[in-house]
């Protein structure tokens, strides 16, 4: 078996992304390496696949209890042998786990940076072949980045315990250059191959708004959400009042902040989680790494204290892919509450000289963020300039660049309706674009068409969009009305779009008062409700969270394939052996039974 067998057959994808392939390689051929690769891009994978390839047991160091539980799920679904050691595992269970390491039963064992050097874990490290060490959040060791944890400056000293020196690889999304030459000099990176794959998250829309009433700012972004929203506050005082604000209006919201106690955070992140509710109002200290797939929308009610801070945060929306949006309410007034708690901050142990050159940095970075609040220009160049990636000055998908529109996704209505005027073409049938967004709405009057394979199938979207997506094709050139009667003729670019299987995006006008229909963009969405029903039901009796299961990503893959056997549920992404093996006949089944149910078309 090799990288691209357990690509495949363990998490169900048939190509890597970018930069994985060349982490992977460079953790198989014995090299130190440090990836910085924006959220969602599978970083997790460059090393979970070589530590399936590799004599012995790795070693991943992660922050949070949280996020090591959400990774242990996702693998062990997987079919992977994985476990995590932390403060929350009983004695009974900790005493088992180790006599199962012990054994060789695990290929990747997940710790909390503050166990590293506890004496018994040394000792168990002690009896384990450790090829490799991952290091996953890897910013958090340095103090001129946002997230700095102490403890993982004793990294190093583990690594330095072991009998013969794993490979160390180490990862974060994000990193200026300060923190990247930080990182690499406290790990005691050896000539590290370095991947960056850049940073920009093209799927996230990006927005700051300026109210004069937050609260009610906040209502009204609330009210047009789909899928799980995070709202994020400065302070556990501002945390609180606007979660009892969010319930005195009726929206069911969590509360999470460091002042609670271990057994509330966890309750609230379990809700969360697990959609028991669908809004979380949190301080910086929640979300950090977990693989939630159906955020849709981060808000944060006042600025955070740097950009560094804010775009990892932003990124806990649309983990697996999907369109989300991030949206920052800010008033002038957050300065003054920023400027406050850095003149506050310190860092233990540091002397007063350290100390002000801290706050220093701190508060050149907190210029870094009030200059992306008050930017005219492009939101997501004013990011991506800050982490010294040149960009374009329009991305097309901020509030600063698209104004009154917005961007679609037609990729999955562009290839139906050129497929459509191919049919009609192919049987000498011929149609204009009036005709041809009928026959794909299934309401054509002439009969000759229903025989088409493409009739009907774009039934349940209203027929003006099927128009004024045929309109926006024909204008960009991807096919011609040819004269007298107008019918349509494909050119080579439809050609090339089909073949590349590229992402097509269509510009629209925004409609503020129009709740947005996620659902326009996915095929057979009644199909997409259903499996979704039937994920949430099997995750529920397996005690965990519906994405472990399956992320939606998957499942819209589910809808456009419409798979009816398991060989064609192999295809869909994110489908590996044992996970078809495991669910693939309840979603087969589901599937077929709509299939024999909806409305025929000959």
């Amino acid at each position: 078996m090799d990288k691209f067998d357990i690509l495949k057959e363990y998490f169900g994808y048939e190509s890597f992304r970018n930069g994985q392939q060349k982490m992977i390689d460079g953790i198989l051929e014995g090299r130190d390496c440090l990836g910085i690769m924006p959220t969602g891009s599978g970083k997790s994978l460059c090393f979970q696949i070589p530590a399936m390839l590799l004599n012995g047991t790795t070693i991943a160091i992660s922050p949070l209890i949280s996020l090591m539980r959400d990774q242990i799920n996702s693998l062990n679904q997987c079919g992977i042998p994985a476990v995590c050691i932390n403060s929350t595992i009983s004695e009974y269970e900790t005493v088992e786990i180790y006599q199962k390491a012990r054994a060789g039963a695990y290929k990747i064992i997940y710790v909390a940076p503050e166990r590293l050097l506890n004496p018994r874990f040394l000792n168990l490290c002690n009896d384990l072949t450790i090829p490799l060490v991952a290091v996953d959040e890897a910013h958090c060791v340095s103090q001129w980045g946002q997230n700095f944890r102490p403890s993982y400056l004793d990294i190093p000293k583990f690594v330095q315990t072991a009998q013969r020196r794993p490979v160390v690889a180490a990862f974060t999304a994000t990193a200026t250059e300060a923190v990247k030459r930080d990182i690499i000099r406290i790990l005691a990176l050896q000539s590290p191959l370095t991947v960056m794959t850049g940073y920009d998250r093209p799927n996230l829309y990006f927005e700051v708004r300026k109210p004069d009433d937050k609260d009610a700012e906040l209502l009204k972004v609330l009210k047009n959400r789909s899928g799980s929203t995070i709202v994020y506050c400065m302070t556990k005082r501002t945390t609180e009042d606007v979660h009892r604000m969010l319930l005195i209006n009726n929206i069911s919201a969590g509360l999470y902040h460091g002042g609670l106690s271990a057994e509330e955070r966890s309750a609230a992140q379990e809700d969360f989680i697990f959609d028991r509710v669908n809004v979380m109002v949190a301080t910086n200290a929640f979300g950090m790494g977990i693989d939630k797939s159906n955020v849709s929308l981060v808000i944060h009610y006042n600025m955070p204290l740097d950009l560094e801070s804010y775009y990892q945060e932003a990124g806990r929306a649309g983990r697996d892919g999907s369109n989300a949006r991030c949206i920052m309410l800010y008033s002038p007034s957050d300065i003054k509450m920023a400027r406050y708690l850095i003149e506050r901050s310190g860092s233990a142990g540091a002397s007063e000289k350290e100390r002000e050159k801290l706050q220093k940095c701190a508060v050149t970075r907190l210029h870094s963020i009030i200059d992306y609040c008050k930017s005219k220009k492009c939101l997501r160049a004013n990011i991506l300039n800050y982490f010294g990636e040149n960009t374009k000055s329009s991305c097309g998908n901020c509030s600063n660049c698209i104004k009154g529109e917005k961007l679609e996704d037609i990729t999955i209505e562009a290839q139906k309706i050129l497929s459509c005027i191919f049919r009609v073409n192919r049987n000498e049938l011929n149609a204009d674009i009036e005709e041809i967004c009928k026959i794909l709405h299934g309401d054509a009057a002439d009969d000759r068409f229903r025989g088409l394979s493409t009739y009907g199938i774009m039934s349940e979207t209203l027929l003006h969009r099927i128009g004024q997506i045929a309109q926006f094709l024909s204008t960009e050139g991807y096919f011609e009305a040819c004269k007298p009667n107008g019918h349509c003729i494909l050119t080579d670019k439809s050609d090339e779009f089909i073949k590349s299987g590229s992402t097509l995006m269509m510009r629209v006008k925004r409609d503020p008062g129009k709740k947005s229909d996620k659902m326009a963009d996915i095929p057979n969405p009644e199909l997409f409700e259903r499996l979704s029903r039937l994920r949430k039901e099997l995750a529920d009796s397996l005690g965990i969270p519906a994405y472990v299961v399956f992320h939606n990503s998957s499942l819209i893959g589910m809808c456009a394939i419409l798979p009816t056997n398991i060989d064609e549920f192999l295809r869909v992404e994110g489908v590996g052996i044992l996970k078809a093996e495991r669910y693939g006949r309840k979603f087969l089944s589901e599937i077929v039974e709509y299939l024999n149910t909806r409305p025929k078309s000959d």
